[in-house]
């Protein structure tokens, strides 16, 4: 089985390129889903308002997401300590995910994750897509899908390992710069590659 990595920095469409992938039978693992997922673990909740906060608390006792990345997003000693709280228990929902897919005989099973270089990943993995996109369009997207200024776009984008540096790391690079339908394009293309070149 076909262990591969997907990641980009945020505005950047990785997303978008999951569903793509979805549409064509191939199993995605969404690190985002199971992050919003382990919340469900009221002591993880509670540790994180402990260290973060009850300003994140909304007033039904769930999490403030919103608030919790507008902190994160401004302080990189914060960012670490939400990991170091987080990605042991998203990086255990992985492992079973990709233990499961084994059994079942998945030729193809995809990692789709922001911070997938920075928590390691790549030794689990077998080959890493990354994709990229013109810093303009990066933060007009972010701008238009969080309703949000420039300057907090600018700023998610500063918290994060630098396009250049996760490029170092790549087996292979889509540029999203353009449209939906040209990554549609892109991603079939890729996908034609990834099955006469790295599956068995």
């Amino acid at each position: 089985m076909l262990i591969l990595g997907v990641t980009g920095n945020i505005g950047c469409g990785k997303s978008s390129l999951s569903n793509i992938f979805k549409k064509n039978d191939i199993e995605i693992i969404d690190a985002d889903k199971i992050s919003r997922q382990i919340f469900a673990d009221k002591n993880l909740l509670q540790e994180v308002f402990v260290n973060f906060g009850e300003g994140i608390r909304n007033t039904d006792g769930s999490l403030d997401r919103k608030a919790l990345g507008r902190i994160v997003f401004n302080n990189e000693d914060k960012l670490i300590e939400l990991n170091n709280l987080t990605h042991p228990k998203i990086k255990n929902k992985i492992l079973e995910k990709i233990n499961k897919a084994k059994k079942n005989n998945e030729k193809i099973i995809v990692i789709d994750a922001a911070l997938l270089i920075e928590g390691g990943y790549t030794k689990i993995i077998d080959k890493l897509l990354i994709i990229t996109c013109d810093e303009d369009v990066q933060i007009k997207r972010i701008v238009d899908r969080d309703n949000c200024t420039r300057e907090d776009a600018i700023s998610r984008i500063n918290s994060q390992m630098s396009q250049e540096e996760k490029i170092i790391y790549a087996d292979y690079i889509i540029n999203n710069s353009s449209t939906l339908e040209e990554l549609n394009i892109k991603a079939k293309k890729f996908i034609m590659y990834m099955k006469e070149n790295w599956c068995e």
